[in-house]
């Protein structure tokens, strides 16, 4: 229970710092996501079915929190754990220089979700001016935190390992 409680105030500690403190640190409007960077590292450190499960919980607490479409984040979130998760199989998980790697082409793959999807629902979407102005500031966010945040998750971990038995 207590392992629980945890991973639950960590979650909830991450999102207020994602909505509050990096909203101050924006470019354009956009700024780093960190439980997308938690869903990666939990993604990449302990597979596709808990980084699936991971991705849900954060989308759905994004999707309920902010007022935008409902299920947009959660639908993105799993699938990015869903791939990220299954190419870590083959990959020495704690490796550090893995989630800074994969940082930008999870940005990618979220605002691509993002964007089909609204593209489908009949917004217009300059392609080319978003990639110019809107992706590398927060790119470049996501790189910079990608360490500290995947650390943070590695440290979790490992504690719920030697403590709880989980993982």
């Amino acid at each position: 229970m207590r392992v629980i409680v945890l991973w639950a105030l960590v979650i909830v500690l991450c999102y207020s710092l994602q909505t509050s403190l990096l909203s101050f640190i924006n470019v354009n409007g956009f700024s780093a996501n960190l439980m997308l960077l938690m869903t990666v590292s939990i993604a990449i450190m302990r597979g596709h079915r808990f980084g699936v499960f991971f991705g849900f919980i954060v989308g759905l607490l994004q999707d309920l929190t902010s007022g935008n479409f409902f299920g947009l984040a959660t639908f993105s979130y799993m699938t990015i754990a869903l791939l990220f998760g299954n190419f870590s199989s083959n990959l020495f998980r704690e490796q550090a220089l893995l989630p800074v790697i994969s940082a930008v082409p999870a940005l990618a793959l979220h605002y691509l979700i993002t964007i089909v999807f609204l593209f489908l629902l009949g917004f217009p979407i300059d392609l080319v001016n978003f990639i110019r102005n809107d992706f590398w500031p927060p790119a470049i966010m996501q790189v910079i935190l990608a360490w500290p945040m995947h650390r943070i998750v590695y440290l979790l971990c490992e504690y719920s390992k030697e403590n709880f038995n989980l993982f």
